[in-house]
């Protein structure tokens, strides 16, 4: 692992992991924790912020360059800013079952599918978690498939209940 590809980068990637993984991080705690509290409240607003100003950053990211600088990644970017919108306004409405869907979606799709595009051979992200020890590799692989199925787990249970 090593910081040099992204210590290299423009100032917009830098950005954008610099929200982005506070924001996984933080996301994953939210969704694991119980809701409704004012500390859900307070965490739930720090992560819908870091979340904008991510996707808001993407949008100064051209790395793959598909349709007049854009990729379909920057869909996501777009469909997380309006979620994000939509996912606050449920909540001030107290929709509390939209506003989960919203904000599992923003999370799957913003975080779990987004992220593991920047892992794709050729990204500053895999150079950045895949160069050097492949201890490294493994030990963030497991990270990230914990993270993910504590997620699924946490939607089965509060399905159940």
């Amino acid at each position: 692992m090593t910081l040099e590809p992204l210590l290299d980068a423009s100032p917009a990637i830098q950005i954008h992991v610099a929200t982005v993984i506070p924001a996984a991080l933080l996301g994953a705690f939210i969704l694991l924790h119980r809701k409704g509290t004012p500390l859900h409240r307070l965490l739930g607003k720090i992560w819908m912020a870091l979340m904008v100003v991510t996707a808001v950053t993407s949008f100064f990211i051209h790395e793959i360059k598909m349709f007049f600088g854009f990729s379909p990644i920057h869909l996501l970017s777009a469909a997380t800013i309006f979620g994000a919108w939509q996912a606050i306004a449920a909540a001030r409405r107290h929709d509390v079952a939209t506003h989960r869907r919203i904000v599992r979606s923003i999370y799957f799709g913003g975080i779990i599918i987004a992220g593991g595009f920047t892992l794709v051979p050729g990204r500053i992200m895999n150079e950045v978690v895949f160069s050097g020890h492949d201890m490294v590799a493994l030990v963030f692989g497991l990270l990230v498939a914990g993270a993910a199925a504590a997620i699924v787990l946490s939607a089965r249970v509060h399905r159940a209940a």
